[in-house]
């Protein structure tokens, strides 16, 4: 590995390491009330989705599509 290249990752960790210290990261309870909302809304549309699967594959039942 070329000096050039060792003196590039330094400097890559530097500045990544500076880019962390300015971001503004969220309080415990906002991460755990976004994340819980995240899990609700994915179940929920789960449940959609298969709702509207099981509407189709009763209809093609009824029409002798799908046996």
């Amino acid at each position: 590995m070329s000096e050039a290249e060792k003196t590039s990752k330094k400097g890559f960790f530097k500045n990544l390491k500076k880019e962390f210290k300015r971001c503004t990261w969220p309080k415990r309870e906002e991460l755990v009330k976004q994340s819980s909302l995240v899990i609700v809304v994915s179940v929920v549309l789960g449940v959609v989705i298969a709702g509207i699967d099981w509407l189709i594959r009763l209809g093609l039942q009824l029409l002798n599509i799908v046996s």
